[in-house]
């Protein structure tokens, strides 16, 4: 490939679905479903190694990659209604199978911070590309999972109802290094995973509820040593309540929480290519949600959110280190006006505001912020006939530049201002 193609990225997509239900005798409902999905991201792109003493120059490496993966799942669920011993019951049980297979190539240019270098401020366009002389990624991965799930919600009177849920799982993992001198290897782990939560209905329209509940991931890729990791195991606790207000027309809900997680995977301060897994990491906050109509003509949805997380314990990262891409404060407010009679019926009218807090960009004893912003989107649609809709919005309409997620040292920029038009249309 040549000109353009030497700097571009594909990415392709395939899935297929088969899903299917049915209606068993006395309350009983029997779901199954498959669903196959294979990709493959290639191509070549030019990235920093980093700037030099001068604060000006920026080392390159110029790279080509070649990520493959194809994934296969499967699950068969059975729900049910009964009684036993006077109490009503909902049960579900289930079975969940997965194989994952993952294979990637990375052929990379000299990494020297002082490598293919550019000035920043005075930028030299068109230099000659170096050679791919080096690969640093060629592995092959595969993670197959099987669980079996029951859950049990039992009514215990007329306002007082139990969860009870209880899955065991089990994966093997088994990963490949095809570099030279490097070292193969393959694992495997069962864990029992309870849940247990409570709802009292505090009224027709409050809801009173608290959950406790163990979690459990395999974590894939390798370290930099070549070994596999421990999987992600953590317990998470909620408090909140669910309340339908104005007759049923505004549903505001509430919660605080509070997460453990032991293993979560994290960037390799030695080597940001690699990752480590963070000794234990916590999450504590509280959430507020509301979605409804404050009148016929006026909806509103939107959310607050204070999180609160860190590392708790780790032999490398120090305690109390931020979370990346994790704001202390987040808000979104979306406002609709929908005119309901005269000339402008079926006209609706928007405006989105949302916050964002100031973010780590790494999980790192050092690292940079990414600043807050604020968003402003409109959103307009119109209700032509009862099966066409047509909306315009304009998103970012004041073109704030801002830093929406990062991940290693690249950080990405959020949308600027876009108009989007569109048009629905129901058979």
């Amino acid at each position: 490939e040549t000109g353009k193609y030497y700097n571009r990225l594909y990415n392709d997509n395939n899935m297929a679905q088969l899903r299917v239900e049915h209606d068993l005798a006395n309350d009983w409902k029997l779901n199954a479903g498959v669903q196959y999905l294979n990709g493959k991201l290639h191509g070549y792109a030019v990235e920093a190694n980093g700037i030099q003493n001068d604060g000006e120059t920026l080392g390159r490496n110029y790279n080509y990659r070649e990520l493959k993966w194809q994934d296969t799942d499967a699950q068969i669920n059975l729900t049910g209604n009964f009684q036993l011993l006077g109490l009503a019951h909902t049960l579900v049980t289930g079975l969940e199978y997965e194989n994952y297979d993952y294979k990637s190539y990375i052929i990379r240019s000299s990494g020297d911070i002082g490598s293919y270098p550019i000035n920043i401020y005075n930028p030299v366009l068109g230099q000659p590309l170096p050679e791919l002389n080096r690969v640093t990624t060629h592995d092959r991965e595969n993670l197959k999972t099987t669980a079996l799930f029951v859950q049990d919600q039992i009514d215990l009177n007329e306002r007082l109802s139990a969860l009870l849920g209880l899955r065991f799982e089990h994966y093997e993992h088994d990963y490949k290094n095809l570099l030279p001198n490097t070292t193969n290897w393959n694992t495997s782990h069962d864990a029992f995973i309870p849940r247990l939560g409570l709802v009292y209905k505090a009224s027709d329209d409050l809801s009173l509820y608290g959950n406790a509940a163990k979690s459990f991931k395999p974590n894939t890729g390798a370290s930099r040593n070549g070994e596999g990791f421990d999987p992600e195991e953590g317990t998470t606790y909620e408090l909140g309540f669910k309340w339908q207000a104005l007759d049923n027309m505004l549903s505001i809900d509430s919660a605080i929480f509070y997460a453990n997680k032991e293993n979560v995977l994290t960037l390799d301060p030695v080597d940001s290519a690699y990752k480590v897994a963070a000794g234990e990491v916590r999450s504590r906050g509280i959430e507020l949600n509301i979605a409804g109509q404050i009148t016929p003509a006026w909806k509103i949805i939107g959310g607050y959110a204070f999180t609160d997380a860190e590392v708790t314990k780790d032999n490398t990262l120090q305690k109390g280190t931020a979370l990346a891409n994790i704001p202390k404060n987040s808000f979104n407010l979306l406002n609709i006006y929908e005119f309901q009679v005269g000339p402008l019926q079926g006209l609706g009218l928007g405006i989105n505001q949302k916050y964002i807090d100031k973010r780590a960009g790494q999980t790192a004893n050092s690292t940079y912020t990414m600043k807050g912003y604020a968003v402003t989107d409109l959103v307009s649609y119109y209700q032509a006939t009862p099966k066409l809709r047509l909306n315009l919005d304009v998103k970012n309409i004041f073109d704030k530049v801002y830093d929406e997620s990062a991940f290693n040292l690249y950080a990405y920029p959020g949308e600027s201002r876009t108009v989007q038009l569109g048009m629905s249309y129901t058979f």
